[in-house]
């Protein structure tokens, strides 16, 4: 919420989480982490590595390096995932559940985005897996798109709704769904009709543009990212999704840094790297919107109490104090790089 004694340059809200980051590996890890670290307590960590983490060693030995690679004095949790397959051994998946390795299982449709060759080829396949998360209580966070060819790059998640998550939530209605990076107005419309099983998350970036930024003066690489932009009318259900103060949505950056020769090649890679002023961007929308009083339920509140955390206790500070996004951060161009944000963190 905005602190009672809020002047109009500052807000105060308890710290928050973000429930869907990829932190990479490495040096690309070692680049990126102290964004994501300076604004959030805990964060969901994607398992969309190469190879991917689908065994509880392979989650323990990253959480590890992600802890090795903290600056200083941090006080950040990462939370790990586990990367589902057609073939994954539904005890290991338990067992990591019940040991604390993992906090939720990530479904990525094979071929659907970075790094998901390996993920599931048939919702069918994993149905045992779907009904032990949901005997078990383990959140399912879905990339809510379908990869057939015949479908329109622009409908896959409205497509994927209609023949995947929808009758998937009508067999396990018990089974916790987070429908991750939303972008359209069907997702928002099946999220808020749907039980208090499921819920999802809005990006920073999906907030501020809608499809025309991928082509604005030109082919935009920097701009594109899965699942793509949409039309502006699904940009806007977005917003109303994200400050309207429901508590199915809540925060989930999605920033996916990717070096800027990979973005800029022949083939560019997916991913828009937020991280440097998501929360400050948040921010930005949020007055947009009237809705700095809600600020703090969707960045700080409506996660942990869907995922059954406690609230983070400490607090930050957004001043009202223009700077701009960096130009670069190593080897990877931001989101809004080189721009002007009205909101600071302190």
């Amino acid at each position: 919420m905005v602190s009672e004694t809020l002047t109009p340059t500052e807000i105060s809200l308890r710290r928050p989480d973000d429930w869907h980051v990829h932190l990479r590996d490495g040096d690309m890890l070692r680049e990126v982490l102290p964004w994501t670290v300076r604004q959030f307590a805990r964060a969901i960590v994607m398992p969309n590595l190469v190879p991917p983490v689908t065994t509880v060693s392979l989650a323990e030995a990253y959480r590890e390096r992600i802890r090795a690679a903290l600056p200083p004095g941090a006080d950040f949790t990462p939370l790990m995932t586990c990367y589902l397959t057609d073939a994954i051994d539904p005890d290991e998946i338990e067992r990591g559940y019940g040991a604390g390795v993992w906090v939720a299982a990530k479904l990525y449709p094979a071929r659907a985005t970075t790094n998901s060759a390996f993920g599931v080829t048939d919702i069918r396949r994993i149905e045992r897996i779907l009904e032990r998360l949901a005997r078990i209580g383990m959140p399912l966070l879905v990339h809510g798109e379908v990869t057939d060819p015949e479908v329109d790059v622009f409908d896959r998640e409205a497509v994927f709704i209609e023949r995947v998550l929808a009758p998937l939530h009508r067999r396990l209605p018990e089974l916790k769904i987070v429908l991750e990076h939303v972008t359209t107005e069907e997702g928002v419309g099946f999220v808020a009709a749907a039980g208090p099983s499921v819920a999802a998350t809005i990006t920073a970036h999906h907030l501020l543009i809608n499809r025309n930024a991928l082509f604005a003066g030109g082919l935009r690489p920097h701009m594109y990212c899965l699942p793509v932009a949409k039309r502006e009318k699904h940009r806007l259900a977005l917003r109303r999704a994200a400050t309207g103060g429901s508590p199915k949505f809540f925060l989930g950056t999605d920033t996916a840094p990717h070096p800027s020769a990979d973005k800029e090649s022949a083939c560019g890679c997916a991913g828009i790297f937020t991280a440097p002023a998501a929360l400050e961007i948040y921010a930005r929308v949020f007055e947009e919107e009237g809705a700095l009083g809600r600020f703090e339920a969707f960045a700080s509140v409506n996660g942990p109490r869907f995922y059954g955390m406690p609230l983070n206790e400490t607090r930050v500070t957004l001043r009202r104090e223009p700077w701009r996004v960096p130009e670069r951060v190593g080897s990877v161009v931001p989101f809004l790089a080189g721009e002007e944000i009205a909101w600071r963190l302190v």
